[in-house]
């Protein structure tokens, strides 16, 4: 299916892609079939976009097969990166070292989605976003723009833990614009942490948190507000 080219060390380009001059490529590089490259894209050693998706047999994910990814002027798709068929990443972003984006996912201009971190099916990726190293956003999920999330964040869809019939809602989190979730905090299914609210490192949040609401702890419980000192239009 794929074919070499004297492009790059390695690369395997398939079919239909047109890949413009302005395209920077690094070595061991996959480009799968349909894959829509805009300009100035960086992709860097051992990256793979399109990627045909690959579901297990209890897989509760669309099995219709997605339009071809789009990684759009100017991103940066990094060392080991694989962005799935279907995935849209915006203008100026950049999916990490060893990330991972799922089919039908977006990440919106200028947002940065750290080494290791996943993201799963259907989730919506606002812009200027900053997922940090290791996190993990679950399917179904909803991040606006310039929200802040710190390392090793959990957020997850679904309360039976695979135990639930077909007709099951699996619902992912919601972060409102300009929020911040601290490092190694779990989220639970379908809870919206409201815009410019923190919660803070290793805390769990199990009920929505109103917006400019600090919460802490086991489950996650309001400790104060955000002052207008730290909203994000003194920070840009």
């Amino acid at each position: 299916m794929l074919q070499p080219s004297d492009r790059a060390p390695g690369l395997l380009v398939g079919e239909g892609v047109q890949v413009p001059d302005g395209v920077e490529i690094g070595g061991n590089v996959v480009i799968h079939a349909g894959t829509v490259l805009g300009e100035g894209v960086r992709i860097q050693d051992g990256a793979i976009l399109g990627k045909p998706v690959a579901l297990g047999p209890l897989s509760t994910a669309s099995r219709e097969v997605p339009p071809p990814a789009v990684v759009e002027a100017g991103a940066t798709i990094c060392a080991g990166a694989v962005v799935l068929a279907g995935a849209r990443i915006g203008e100026g972003a950049v999916v990490g070292d060893q990330a991972h984006v799922r089919e039908r996912s977006s990440v919106g201009a200028g947002s940065v989605v750290g080494r290791g971190s996943a993201v799963d099916n259907d989730v919506r990726i606002g812009s200027r976003v900053r997922i940090q190293t290791g996190c993990y956003i679950t399917a179904n999920s909803v991040v606006e723009d310039e929200v802040f999330v710190a390392p090793g964040v959990m957020t997850t869809n679904d309360n039976t833990a695979g135990r639930h019939g077909d007709d099951y809602p699996i619902v992912g989190a919601t972060l409102r614009r300009a929020c911040r979730v601290g490092g190694r905090a779990v989220l639970l299914p379908g809870v919206e942490v409201g815009e410019e609210a923190f919660v803070a490192a290793g805390a769990v949040v199990t009920r929505h948190v109103p917006p400019r609401t600090l919460v802490m702890g086991v489950p996650a419980r309001p400790m104060g507000e955000v002052g207008d000192e730290e909203l994000i239009e003194r920070w840009r």
